[in-house]
C-alpha cells in the first residue's frame, strides 16, 4: 500500500516545517510507503525556501511550486491529481487536525464500504476548538453555525461538516472527483462532496479533534463561500458534475 498526503500552503513560513516534520515522523513508523506532497500556492513569504531546504532531508517529500496564488481548492486539486498513492489525504498546513487521526480513517476506508472518509467536528465524539482566533468569537460561531445549516440544506443534508481539511480518498475516487472540480477557493470542500454524491460514492464522517491556531477565516471568507455555494448548486442542477 502507498499513501499520499497533500498539504496546500500559502504564507505558512511559521508552521510548515513543523507540520511536515510531524507528518513524516508519524508515517516513517508505518509499514507502508508514502509521499508528502506540499503545494505552494504562490506564497510571498519564506514558505518556498523552507520547504526546499527540507527536500534533501525528507526523501518522501515532493514540492509543487505555483508562482501565483490560485486558491486553496486549486492547490489541493493539483496535489491530488499528481499523487500516486492507493489512498490520498489532504490536510491543512496549520496542523489543526493532527496526523494521528489517520489510523482510524485508513481502518474504515480499507474495509471497502466507503469511498471517502472525512473529518467532522459536528458529530458525536468530536472535539471542536473552543478558542477562536481572528474576528469576534461570537460572530464567527454564529456565522459558522448558520452557514453549515445552509450548506446542508442546499447540498447534502446528511453530511454535518463539509469544511474540515482532513479528507481521505481512494485512488479512483480522488481522480474521478478532482478531475470534475471547478471551485478553486473556500467552497471547494462543498463541491467535492456534491460531486461524490452525484457519482454515488459512499461518504463516512468520523469525529476529529480540531485545534484552531492563528486563523485566516474572515467575514468576507464566509460571504465568498456562500457565493460559491450557489454556483455549486447551479452546477449540480444543470448536470455539470456527471
Amino acid at each position: 500500500m502507498k499513501l499520499s498526503i497533500i498539504i496546500p500552503c500559502y504564507n505558512e513560513e511559521k508552521r510548515i516545517e513543523t507540520t511536515i516534520k510531524e507528518v513524516n515522523e508519524y508515517l516513517s513508523k508505518k509499514n507502508y510507503s508514502y509521499e508528502i506532497i506540499v503545494v505552494n500556492d504562490g506564497s510571498t513569504d519564506n514558505t518556498k525556501k523552507i520547504v526546499k531546504t527540507l527536500l534533501p532531508k525528507i526523501k518522501n517529500l515532493k514540492f509543487l511550486d505555483n508562482k501565483i496564488n490560485k486558491g486553496k481548492g486549486a492547490a489541493v486539486k493539483q496535489g491530488m491529481l499528481n499523487s500516486t498513492g492507493d489512498y490520498s489525504l489532504f490536510m491543512d498546513a496549520d496542523n489543526a487536525i493532527k496526523i494521528n487521526h489517520l489510523d482510524k480513517f485508513l481502518e474504515v476506508i480499507k474495509k471497502g464500504d466507503y469511498d471517502l472518509v472525512i473529518g467532522s467536528i459536528e458529530i458525536s465524539g468530536a472535539k471542536p476548538a473552543t478558542d477562536y482566533v481572528g474576528f469576534s468569537r461570537s460572530y464567527r460561531h454564529i456565522l459558522g453555525k448558520l452557514s453549515k445549516y445552509l450548506i446542508r440544506a442546499l447540498t447534502i443534508w446528511e453530511i454535518h461538516d463539509t469544511q474540515r481539511a482532513f479528507k481521505l480518498f481512494t485512488k479512483n475516487t480522488a481522480h474521478e472527483i478532482f478531475s470534475r472540480q471547478t471551485i478553486n477557493r473556500w467552497g471547494f470542500d462543498i463541491e467535492l462532496l456534491v460531486i461524490a454524491k452525484k457519482l454515488k460514492y459512499k461518504i463516512k464522517e468520523l469525529p476529529v479533534e480540531w485545534i484552531n491556531p492563528e486563523g485566516r477565516v474572515t467575514f468576507s471568507s464566509y460571504l465568498n463561500t456562500l457565493k460559491e455555494l450557489f454556483i455549486i448548486k447551479i452546477n449540480s442542477i444543470s448536470g455539470k458534475y456527471k
